[in-house]
């Protein structure tokens, strides 16, 4: 059987490949199937950045690969580096939409948060991400080619779903990236090594509870009741707290696994000592579950919205620590780098209207 494809198929992004879904996808092209083995070699041990590289590869194969596989045209666009080691990385896609990924260092961890849309549909309000709405979903081989983009500046030992966009509004894509990057035969990321975070998306929580894998989840919470989260967060209006939390809770129970609730500190808007007494209360009904608690990085477009100060942040883990929450104080990473999410982008988007 010969290695050059007889006729000519839709192209199929190589990134956007799982590891064994290539024998079948080589087979049905009339390709040789034991050719799979060398591509995930090529793509995930030796880390190509172009099937040029792919040399343990026949030249007439490559040539076949770069046509019927092509890898993901993704370049980094644009850096920002803060005084601290965090590194943003703007990454362009070929029809000029960009996204960001964020690469964070700490002692025997290289921590990357992925994106998983161009902007952001969901609207809280202090978040530069949705500022400008959603303009679309990315592909699988999108968000891993964030991935390999990234490998450049050092092994990643942790990523966290946590950068522009709502998994969950494109659960199918990323589920789909993710399970390549955890991929035995991929680059093996474990999976208790990958975080998932939703604003709070039910459908997204429930179905993640039935996939039976170990991937972590967060839930982004700023708020402990209904009135003040659905100021800052619109999705609170169709899965209020009160569907949220027993879904958490449901979670935590099928699948035995912790959650995360993230609560990020707004001074002068969630950060009384009234609204940790509450925000203990709330996570005390889910059996599994420990908090994040972050202080604001501040938004350019939100100058209303003040980092809190440090009293106020060990006011709340004082309560929570002693109301029995597992909650961990985090501090805010890359302040001089375009720190939130979506400042990048933003950004980018201002200097090329203003050179328009």
């Amino acid at each position: 059987m010969s290695d050059a494809a007889p006729a000519p198929a839709k192209p199929a992004p190589a990134w956007g490949i799982l590891p064994d879904e290539w024998k079948g996808i080589l087979a049905e092209r009339g390709l040789r199937p034991f050719r799979a083995d060398q591509i995930l070699q090529s793509l995930y041990r030796d880390y190509i950045g172009g099937w040029d590289e792919a040399t343990t590869l026949p030249k007439d194969f490559r040539e076949t690969l770069k046509k019927e596989f092509p890898l993901t045209p993704a370049t980094i666009a644009a850096t920002s580096e803060s005084g601290d080691g965090t590194k943003k990385l703007l990454v362009a896609f070929e029809d000029g939409n960009a996204v960001e990924t964020v690469l964070i260092q700490a002692t025997g961890r290289f921590t990357q948060c992925i994106s998983t849309q161009v902007g952001c549909a969901m609207g809280c309000v202090f978040c530069a991400s949705g500022a400008r709405g959603v303009v679309r979903s990315l592909k699988a081989d999108e968000i891993v080619a964030q991935y390999l983009l990234a490998r450049r500046f050092g092994d990643i030992t942790n990523i966290v779903v946590m950068g522009m966009g709502e998994p969950f509004a494109n659960y199918a894509e990323t589920m789909r990236a993710l399970r390549l990057i955890n991929a035995g035969k991929g680059p093996n990321l474990g999976a208790r090594h990958i975080t998932i975070s939703t604003c709070g998306v039910v459908p997204g929580i429930e179905k993640l509870a039935d996939e039976n894998i170990q991937f972590e989840l967060s839930v982004s919470l700023h708020a402990p009741n209904d009135e003040l989260r659905s100021r800052l967060m619109p999705v609170n209006r169709q899965w209020p707290l009160d569907e949220l939390i027993p879904a958490c809770a449901a979670y935590t129970k099928k699948t035995k696994r912790i959650i995360t609730f993230e609560y990020t500190v707004i001074e002068g808007v969630n950060d009384s000592r009234a609204c940790a007494d509450e925000l203990a209360r709330l996570v005390r009904r889910v059996p599994m579950a420990k908090v994040n608690l972050i202080p604001l990085s501040p938004v350019s477009h939100r100058p209303d919205f003040r980092t809190p100060d440090e009293r106020t942040m060990m006011m709340f883990l004082d309560v929570l620590m002693k109301a029995k929450v597992q909650t961990m104080l985090r501090r805010s990473r890359g302040k001089d780098a375009n720190a939130a999410c979506g400042q990048l982008r933003l950004r980018n988007l201002d200097g090329q209207e203003r050179h328009n």
